[in-house]
């Protein structure tokens, strides 16, 4: 097992040179600065901890007006002999036509022979392929804006975790929330929690992102959806993506196993219009302590 994981993070990293050699301008692959160290780290000593799944994002240009479209990668430890994780975005593709897209990379791919590098032709085929859905995504905006006024949908998600804690996981979510323009808040700690708040289709995103691969304790315990005709940012309870920490209490032993201040918190969302959140987080009615 040992040695056929090593074998395959050696190609990986081998792939994401490849990639950074093809698309050497800044921006055009987007690694976190640690990605690599730590695949790097565990091959010099494969008796040690898996290092975190590779996960990159490579912007390809698309047509002469050079549109912009996102591969986002993450790569089992045993690619390339299990499938990679791939989404393709564009912020000029509706989400029906991403979609589309997405459905017919995936075949693509599949019909690829496994055990073989193919982030390279995954990229490729997006360069040769994305730009019949684009424009089928312009055409879909200028006919929607001749028949009705565009309506847009604020999602505001509430989040629950049993605890946060990891510094690479919320490294994850604060990374995730602002690519995404979305606000809200973080709660550190435990319990964990995380609002999200902006247009639909990000929050969707948010969800799906943070939750993969392996997240387990989390649920969506709520969400508000809220259609406008003007913009989405006069709907929002929440300025920036906060990260929220208060008193705590408890066992600051090597587990770092400590509650959160519930009547902190509680008064928090009060301030913020949503007091009556807490009984559906919790199960329990909010009461401020009288000080």
């Amino acid at each position: 097992m040992a040695v056929a994981v090593k074998e395959c993070l050696e190609l990986q990293l081998m792939e994401v040179e490849m990639l950074l050699s093809m698309f050497p301008k800044k921006g055009e692959v987007n690694l976190d600065e640690d990605a690599v160290p730590s695949v790097q780290c565990y091959l010099r000593n494969t008796d040690g901890a898996l290092p975190p799944q590779l996960e990159y994002a490579v912007t390809i240009d698309v047509g002469e007006a050079k549109v912009k479209v996102e591969l986002q990668v993450l790569l089992p430890h045993t690619y390339p002999h299990v499938a990679p994780q791939l989404f393709a975005r564009s912020d000029a593709l509706h989400r029906q036509q991403q979609l589309e897209l997405n459905t017919h990379l995936a075949s693509h791919m599949s019909s690829l022979d496994s055990g073989e590098l193919c982030i390279c032709e995954a990229v490729q085929w997006l360069k040769d392929n994305s730009l019949p859905y684009l424009e089928n995504s312009n055409i879909s905006s200028e006919s929607a804006s001749e028949k009705v006024a565009v309506k847009e949908t604020l999602r505001r998600m509430w989040i629950y975790s049993h605890h946060i804690y990891r510094q690479e996981l919320r490294k994850k979510i604060f990374g995730c929330a602002k690519k995404l323009n979305l606000t809200g808040f973080c709660l550190t700690g435990k319990p964990g929690v995380i609002c999200v708040e902006g247009l639909r289709e990000h929050c969707e995103e948010f969800w799906r992102v943070i939750r993969y691969p392996n997240w387990k304790h989390i649920s969506c315990k709520h969400v508000e959806n809220i259609e406008t005709e003007g913009s989405v940012d006069d709907l929002r309870l929440f300025r920036a993506f906060e990260d929220l920490q208060f008193q705590a209490h408890g066992d600051y032993g090597l587990r770092n196993d400590y509650h959160m201040d519930l009547g902190q918190f509680l008064e928090f969302l009060k301030q913020h219009q949503s007091g009556h959140i807490f009984q559906i987080l919790f199960d329990v009615e909010g009461k401020l302590s009288d000080k």
